[in-house]
């Protein structure tokens, strides 16, 4: 899919977090993500020895602390000039699982395109405990004793 110009705003947005606040070890990519009403959200990996959530990941919890919960776009770009970053197998998934129907965009500087979020994860595994949620009402849970 061809490249909007809002989605290379995002790419702009990314771009700029990146040059401004991944000067360390500790914070090497940052990521943009956008709603359908226009709104960005932005964010850094924090690395730890222990593991530490990617950039995307941040930025979805920005976007939450905000009210957001519909992300249509996301990009996440690499520090030192490395251009857009396609986002990890876990980031796959977790974007998967919360928006289903985001684009993310991926490539090289000179053929960035947009992709759906399952042409990156096809034939995917679905997080099953999502779909308990619609059914939690309608079997009560057990009570002490019973």
């Amino acid at each position: 899919m061809e490249l909007r110009d809002t989605d290379r705003a995002l790419v702009q947005a990314a771009t700029a977090v990146a040059k401004l606040r991944c000067r360390s070890e500790n914070h090497t990519v940052a990521a943009a993500a956008r709603t359908a009403d226009g709104r960005v959200f932005t964010g850094v990996n924090v690395y730890h020895f222990t593991g530490g959530p990617c950039a995307e990941v941040v930025a979805i919890g920005a976007a939450a602390t905000q009210g957001a919960t519909e992300l249509e776009t996301i990009v996440a770009v690499g520090d030192r000039g490395r251009g857009v970053i396609p986002p990890c197998g876990r980031c796959r998934q977790v974007l998967l699982d919360y928006f289903p129907s985001i684009r993310v965009i991926v490539g090289s500087a000179d053929a960035l395109r947009v992709v759906s979020i399952g042409d990156l994860l096809p034939d995917t595994y679905v997080w099953a405990d999502h779909q308990l949620d619609a059914t939690a009402d309608a079997v009560p849970a057990p009570r002490p004793g019973d």
